[in-house]
């Protein structure tokens, strides 16, 4: 039986005494496609970033790779956290750095790899992002969707085992989408592991192996897209249905 990559048991979070996430046990196995969908102020930015111990829980388990990261010392979370690529909202790219630069830069600083292995890698994966034309280029001359597409080549520079996305075209021109989306979709293909929270209903639809919908606090409902849009099972998840897909 597959082990999952991530496990996640009666994970709490609270800001200031006040409940974000309450009591989630979920899992995601090797190469699946998780896609957390639900209203803004449900968790599920805080819930992706308590994966990876950007949050620290409150109470409850996480483990990646059979390891418990909430009882890890800082350098050995950080050490499973280079497996763990994580594209924002945000670009977060270095504005003094090329487009090449920044995506050489963590291979290089925390893996050690060589200057030379790290340009052919970042090249490869500028290729694989539609944009190894602009490798000496600076963001600040790049489109929303190019700086977007280079920060995925950026966190797959470090070779992770699981890929989590945080609303990765929010802050997109509508046209810019389809671009950052196409190539998510070119990584599920080729079988990453993601957990990807989105409002992009086409993309969960065509792409989710899984769709978790999670409003006030909890995961309401795990099921498969083709269940999950034609028979949601609870109310909140259909009162949401109900005002996007109008």
């Amino acid at each position: 039986m597959t082990k999952p990559i991530i496990e996640v048991k009666n994970l709490a979070k609270e800001f200031d005494g006040n409940p974000v996430l309450k009591d989630i046990t979920e899992q995601v196995n090797p190469g699946q496609v998780i896609v957390v969908i639900g209203p803004s102020g449900s968790g599920k930015s805080t819930f992706l970033r308590c994966l990876n111990l950007l949050e620290t829980p409150t109470s409850g388990q996480v483990a990646f790779d059979g390891q418990d990261l909430t009882t890890l010392d800082t350098k050995r979370v950080n050490e499973l956290r280079e497996q763990m690529g994580m594209v924002f909202q945000g670009f977060n790219l270095f504005p003094n750095m090329s487009v090449l630069e920044n995506i050489k830069l963590a291979p290089m600083k925390v893996k050690g790899v060589s200057d030379a292995d790290a340009t052919k890698r970042a090249h490869e994966l500028l290729q694989q992002v539609n944009l190894d034309d602009h490798a000496d280029a600076f963001p600040s001359s790049l489109s929303g969707g190019q700086k977007q597409r280079v920060a995925i080549a950026r966190a797959l520079a470090m070779d992770p085992k699981v890929m989590l996305f945080d609303e990765p075209t929010s802050a997109l021109d509508p046209e810019m989408v389809g671009e950052v989306l196409n190539v998510m979709q070119d990584l599920a293909t080729q079988g990453m592991t993601m957990v990807v929270v989105t409002h992009e209903m086409g993309f969960a639809k065509s792409v989710a192996d899984r769709i978790w919908f999670m409003a006030d606090g909890y995961i309401q409902e795990n099921s498969t897209p083709d269940d999950f849009f034609a028979h949601p099972q609870t109310e909140r998840a259909q009162d949401f249905l109900s005002k996007i897909l109008m």
